[in-house]
Formats: C-alpha cells, structure tokens, sequence
C-alpha cells in the first residue's frame, strides 16, 4: 500500500488495570471466542501488527475498562510521549448521574476528541449491548449528549441497523454535535431484507450533514470473511457517505481474531482500488485527520 495511513479506531489493553470483558471467560458474544484476545494489548503489539504502513497517527476508542478515567489519563500520557495514539475517545455511560462531571474530566485532557457510549440493543442478548432501545430519546440521555458541542467533544456512535433511523433524527436535532458513526452501522444480517434495511438507514444517516462513518468492525458480523463478502458493505458505504465523510479503522485487536493487520489492509487496498489516488486518500487519512482534529500539517502527497 503506498497511501499514508490513520488508524480511526483501535484499542490498547493493559490487563494490570482492569478490562471486565477481557477477564471473564464464555459465553462468547457475537464476535465469537475471544479468548485468544483476553490479554494486555500494549503501544508495542499494535505497532508490531501495523509494521510495514506509513503510520501518520491514530485514535485510540476506549476498550471498555472498568475504571475510564484512569483509562484516558493513560492514553493521554502515551499521546503525549509517544504520539501514537494521536488522540483518543473515552468512555462516558451518558445516563450516569455523574456523567456532566465525567464529560468535564475527560474534556481537560489535550488528546480526547470525543465520547463513546456503546448503545447496540438487539431483541437477541447475544447481541445486545443495553438493556433498553429508548436510550437515545431518554430525556436524561440528550441533555447530557447535549453538553458534547459546548465541551468541544464528538460523538461515536455504535448502534446496529435497526436504530439508524432514531440515530439519524438525534443527529438532525443536534447539528452542531459532530457524530461518527462506527463500524459501517454494523450490518448483522446477510439476507436482502436485512440489506436492504441497512442501506436505507445508512442513506438516513448520511442525509445529516454533521456524520461521518468508519467503516470497521466488519470481521465481527464476517468471522470467515473474504475480499467478496466485505466489497460490497464497504464499496456501498462510500458511495453513500462520499470518501470525505468516510474513514478507515483496523478495530484491532478485536479484528485480529479475524485476519492479520496486513490481510485486512490488502483487502480494503484492493477493493478501493476503483477509487481515485485522492479519494483513497480522504479514506485512509484525511478524513480521521479532519474529522478527529489530529494535529499535524497533514501533506499527504508524496
């Protein structure tokens, strides 16, 4: 691949602090066995996966540990020694009773971006994340979502399908909130209605100026998949969104149950090869650069 490279979402793990999810041990989740993930996943292993790429930066998502603040401080610490993460979006439950105090503290450090809150509900609990599907309308819930503009903070969102529609209209209510979608708005299902259901959510969402998509995560809906099945999720989410509102994101270590970083990177370098050397550019860099605030020039010509 020679297009310079920002990971927009990935996650460290140092199991001397406390990961609940990577401690504990089956029933798998929908991603599958997990277990050859369940350790600490340092700066070090990352960079090790990513040898080989032009690097310019990342973004470091939290990984869902127990205690999130001492989880930013951490990162922050390795964006500022070692500039990779570049910055860095931290975990706020926007319910909390807290949570105005928590958007403050994770606001104060120089790396954080943005907030994560996980809100996946599925009628399966394989699947789901939360416990109820009205979160997003919880008159509790938008007026703390509603301090993310004022604080400088973005949102990443994480929802499946089904709740594209009730995403779209927070977006539309909330314009000057800036909200990522994750994970290609995680396409679970691989039947036409299902598809059919995703594409029209996905044009919902893009209708709102103030979104943009990373197209991640595919492997946890694809354990098995190939350059054929994930051309179609990401060649149409592309073209729905446009490569400037559109950025890659590795989901490493989860997607390494899946692939290597180099099988990964092969197979998004050969399938958005019907793009423009610009428009690829956008995809792999530009946009995460924009969209996350990464400091840096940015000349991304050779």
């Amino acid at each position: 691949m020679t297009f310079k490279l920002i990971d927009a979402h990935h996650h460290l793990a140092d199991l001397s602090r406390s990961y609940p999810w990577l401690e504990q041990t089956g029933p798998y989740p929908y991603h599958g066995d997990d277990s050859p993930i369940r350790h600490s996943y340092l700066l070090e292993d990352y960079l090790s996966d990513v040898n080989g790429l032009t690097l310019l930066g990342s973004v470091h998502i939290e990984n869902g540990a127990a205690d999130p603040r001492a989880e930013t401080a951490w990162i922050d610490t390795l964006a500022t020694e070692a500039g990779i993460p570049s910055v860095q979006v931290s975990k706020v439950d926007l319910l909390s009773p807290d949570a105005s105090a928590q958007l403050e503290y994770h606001a104060s450090f120089p790396s954080v971006r943005g907030i994560r809150h996980i809100l996946n509900w599925h009628e399966n609990p394989r699947y789901t994340h939360t416990s109820s599907n009205t979160i997003m309308s919880d008159p509790r819930w938008v007026r703390n979502f509603a301090r993310l503009a004022p604080l400088g903070l973005s949102f990443d969102l994480q929802v499946f399908p089904s709740q594209l529609a009730e995403a779209a209209a927070l977006a539309a209510s909330h314009p000057e909130t800036t909200i990522i979608l994750d994970h290609a708005g995680m396409p679970i299902g691989r039947d036409a209605a299902s598809i059919h259901a995703w594409r029209e959510g996905m044009r919902t969402m893009a209708a709102q100026p103030n979104v943009v998509v990373k197209i991640s995560a595919l492997g946890t809906n694809d354990h098995h998949w190939t350059v054929n099945s994930l051309r179609p999720f990401i060649l149409d989410t592309l073209e729905i969104f446009g490569p400037e509102r559109s950025m890659f994101g590795s989901n490493f270590p989860v997607d390494s149950l899946y692939s290597t970083y180099a099988q990964l990177i092969e197979a998004y370098d050969q399938i958005t090869s019907v793009l423009s050397e610009d428009e690829r550019q956008a995809f792999f860099a530009r946009t995460a650069a924009r969209t996350y605030r990464i400091p840096g020039e940015w000349d991304l010509s050779d």
